[in-house]
């Protein structure tokens, strides 16, 4: 059933006749009586009584006006639908990794809001092991994360938002141990405190792993001991001299914020729009 013949259908209905609804359509008034031939014969009831020059509707006829306005009007809400796609909006998931969540995340998401009010965002966690099933299925569409900075995921498009440093910290006030405060063994700057302290000859010192950043910033504010950590996460606290920095040959900018999408999956415009939210925030254009 072709969306023409509805038209035509429609038209002839609307104007009253066949030539009217030729004249309405720009077509030849043998192209109007095809369309309904074809339409009568798919549906295999005739529309019309053709009594001379007076048409009527056919009881079928009568019935069918209904669903034909109903087929064109799905047809053209369709269309404008798809023309919504060049404005964000409906939902958009978010995966990010905690420390982004909780220190980096939230003034971006602020001004995203504000900017695109017709998306809803929804913020998940994201499972480092399973990040690219995650993408892959459609379970986040867009992953933020700390990473190495040179990391290449091969199932993953990723773009290097912007390189970090890391810091080591301590409290401004006397700590009351010397231990190093360690982020789980899937942390993605584990590594490389690990190799520092090694390089510093300090492997064998006391260590306590913590299940956060925010975990270990608390321990390390009350003086329980040192942390290797983003910039970005401690970048309050040492401003404002609750905390100080001690680094000895940190390596400069080994990590780095990123943004990934599964390299298989389609860009939505709202996901495009918020890679480029972040480019622009982080990139600002003088």
């Amino acid at each position: 059933m072709e969306l023409r013949h509805l038209v035509t259908f429609r038209t002839i209905v609307d104007e009253g006749g066949f030539k009217k609804a030729a004249d309405e359509l720009g077509y030849a008034q043998s192209s109007i009586t095809a369309h309904i031939k074809e339409l009568e014969k798919e549906l295999g009831y005739p529309l019309f009584d053709r009594l001379g020059k007076t048409i009527t509707l056919t009881e079928p006829g009568k019935r069918f006006v209904p669903y034909a306005l109903e087929i064109i009007e799905l047809y053209s809400k369709s269309k404008e639908v798809i023309k919504e796609e060049n404005e964000p909006t409906g939902q958009l998931t978010i995966g990010a990794s905690e420390s982004i969540m909780i220190y980096w995340l939230p003034s971006m998401i602020m001004e995203f809001m504000d900017k695109y009010p017709k998306v809803e965002l929804i913020l998940k966690s994201i499972d480092y092991k399973h990040l690219s099933n995650q993408l892959k299925k459609g379970e986040i569409d867009v992953a933020i994360l700390v990473e190495n900075s040179n990391w290449d995921p091969k199932d993953l498009v990723s773009e290097k938002i912007q390189e970090e440093k890391l810091i080591m910290v301590e409290s401004s006030k006397d700590p009351k141990k010397d231990t190093m405060l360690f982020t789980e063994y899937s942390c993605s700057w584990r590594p490389i405190f690990e190799d520092y302290l090694y390089e510093q000859g300090k492997a064998n010192s006391l260590r306590l792993e913590l299940p956060s950043v925010e975990a270990i910033k608390k321990c390390v504010l009350c003086g329980l001991g040192k942390s290797m950590l983003p910039h970005f996460t401690v970048k309050n606290e040492v401003e404002n001299g609750k905390l100080k920095v001690t680094n000895l040959d940190v390596p400069k900018n080994p990590i780095a914020i990123y943004s990934a999408i599964h390299k298989n999956k389609w860009r939505s415009i709202n996901v495009i729009t918020f890679l480029e939210h972040l480019n622009h925030l982080t990139n600002p254009i003088d």
